[in-house]
């Protein structure tokens, strides 16, 4: 990687999980990080359970919108994490790779929603502190 590191999120709807873990990893990098989201067959709207569990946690996502998975999504990061939905990704070599098992949020409350999100933001933070070295 060169410059500034991106990853792309990538779940099936790209509703709920792919949607948090991007608002997530924005907020937290400070701008360090570029990201994307996508999914193959993007929803209408973003889950709203996933926005009140984010909005909770002083992270706004109501203006997202779920969009479709690309090649050049995929060509255009250094990172790409599927969120354990069996999501087809193409490949490219020289990109990484991850798989993040995660409850899917589709059709949960709000109370179900918050151990999901919760778990996002601890493997954001981890993914963030192996992209942007710690500062001295």
């Amino acid at each position: 990687m060169t410059g500034k590191p991106s990853v792309l999120f990538v779940c099936v709807h790209n509703a709920g999980r792919s949607q948090m873990a991007a608002a997530f990893l924005t907020t937290l990098s400070h701008g360090g990080i570029e990201v994307r989201s996508a999914g193959s067959q993007p929803a209408e709207k973003v889950n709203p359970s996933a926005v009140e569990a984010m909005a909770e946690v002083g992270i706004d996502m109501s203006a997202e919108i779920p969009k479709v998975l690309t090649t050049e999504a995929v060509k255009e990061s250094d990172v790409v994490i599927t969120m354990g939905c069996g999501d087809e990704c193409p490949y490219f070599p020289g990109k990484r790779y991850e798989d993040w098992v995660l409850e899917d949020p589709a059709g949960k409350g709000v109370d179900s929603v918050r151990p999901i999100r919760d778990e996002i933001k601890t493997r954001v933070e981890a993914l963030i502190a192996s992209l942007i070295p710690a500062s001295a």
